[in-house]
Formats: C-alpha cells, sequence, structure tokens
C-alpha cells in the first residue's frame, strides 16, 4: 500500500482550515488511518476545529482498541464531536465552530469510512465511484429531485453544509464498507479539491499515471489553476497491490 496527502491554502483564503492525516502504519488496533478534515467558524475557528478533530480522534483511536471497525469510527467521530461543541462553548473566540470529517481505514479487501460533511471518498478504477454523500443543501436538492448533479456543480449554494461535526451537541455519522480491487485508487478530499476539479476529470488523471505522486501534483495544480477559491486537501492511497 501507498498513500500520500497534499494540501494548499488555496489563491483566494488567508489561511488554510484544512487538516488530513495520512498514515499506512498501524493506529491502535487500526492497520492504516486516512483522514480529512475541513474546518469552518470564523478566523480562529476553522483551523482550530479541523486540527483539534484530527488530532483527538487520533488519540481515540488509540485508547479504544476495539475488532467492531465501524462502531469503532463512529464512536470515535462521536468523542470529537463531543470535545469540539464543549471547547466552543467554553471559548468565545471559537464559538460556533466545526468541520467535516472524513476517516478511512483499509482492512485486507475492504475500506470502512465514516463521514460527516462535505468532504468525499472516492474509489477509482475504471470508473469513479463517490462512496460517502455529502450533507449540504445542495445534495438535498439533488436528492428531491429540485436540481440535476450538473445544477449542483455551479450552485451558489453549494458550500452550504447541513451537518458538522462540533456545531451541535450531537452529531449523526454515515458508515461505509466497501469491498475493493488490488488495482484501485482511494482518494480522501475536501471540497476545495472537488469544487473545482468535476468528477470525470478527476478520473482520467488518475487513469493517465499509476504513481500517485504524480496523481495529486496534477489534481492539485489543476485545481489551483482552475481558481484555487478554497483550501485544496487530498489523499491518495493505492489499494493492496
Amino acid at each position: 500500500m501507498k498513500a500520500l496527502g497534499r494540501t494548499h491554502k488555496g489563491y483566494v483564503r488567508d489561511q488554510n482550515q484544512d487538516s488530513l492525516y495520512c498514515c499506512t502504519e498501524a493506529v491502535g488496533s487500526l492497520p492504516n488511518m486516512f483522514i480529512i478534515a475541513d474546518g469552518m467558524g470564523g478566523h480562529q475557528g476553522g483551523a482550530y476545529a479541523s486540527s483539534f478533530a484530527v488530532e483527538q480522534f487520533i488519540q481515540y483511536i488509540k485508547q479504544n482498541p476495539s475488532v467492531n471497525i465501524p462502531q469503532l469510527l463512529e464512536d470515535g467521530i462521536v468523542y470529537i464531536n463531543h470535545n469540539i461543541y464543549s471547547k466552543a462553548k467554553d471559548n468565545k473566540a471559537l464559538y460556533g465552530m466545526g468541520t467535516t470529517f472524513v476517516v478511512s481505514t483499509i482492512v485486507n479487501d475492504k475500506i470502512y469510512v465514516a463521514n460527516v460533511g462535505d468532504s468525499r471518498l472516492y474509489i477509482l478504477n475504471s470508473t469513479i465511484n463517490q462512496i460517502t454523500s455529502d450533507h449540504s443543501f445542495v445534495e438535498e436538492l439533488v436528492k428531491r429531485g429540485k436540481i440535476s448533479q450538473e445544477e449542483a456543480y455551479d450552485h451558489p449554494d453549494k458550500n452550504i453544509i447541513t451537518r458538522a461535526v462540533g456545531l451541535d451537541q450531537d452529531v449523526v455519522v454515515d458508515s461505509f464498507v466497501e469491498k475493493l480491487n488490488g488495482d484501485d485508487f482511494i482518494l480522501l478530499c475536501s471540497d476545495g479539491l472537488t469544487n473545482m476539479i468535476k468528477d470525470e476529470i478527476i478520473l482520467s488523471i488518475v487513469k493517465e499515471s499509476h504513481d500517485i505522486d504524480t496523481i495529486l501534483d496534477q489534481l492539485m495544480q489543476l485545481a489551483l489553476k482552475n481558481g484555487g477559491k478554497d483550501n485544496i486537501s487530498a489523499i491518495l492511497v493505492k489499494g493492496m497491490r
């Protein structure tokens, strides 16, 4: 298994409020772990929320070994949600902070995923398959048939999310388990990437090379070339072979 992560603050934001974690070695009872978190909540709050979420989640995983991976990931997110919400209540400068959160681990031929918000996880091979579902206002419009996926891509309200870690006392976590093929790529990313590059272009870039370093650089450079309107973060993992 090979994995790399990249992050860039983009050309518009004055601060990078994204955080990521990319580890191909054991973390607690997990054989590997990959996280993207995209913070929100003012100049100070967003950066703090995402970095604190990643730090606290790693700590939770190390201190709570479990063979029930979906439950472990979900419980870890519930744990960090409580901690971020409590921090925001106790510090006026951090009031209203929150973060998206997508985490995954690969065990044998399966990938376990949990997420809150609109940071995504894809499995790519001959096709691109978005495993996570965005918790956003625009995604709700798509699900209700009010707008098409094409209209969603450029919708003016696509930055409005309906669920995030730390905004409320309780959080609902989505979790997924998917079978992997040996030559699959796994991409975790913040919306700073997917708002700048459409899925079919991401797939075409992945198909052009088997080198994850080259692919990541091309994705980041294209997101910047297309405007770099938000912080851009991505982790690319090359399956089991």
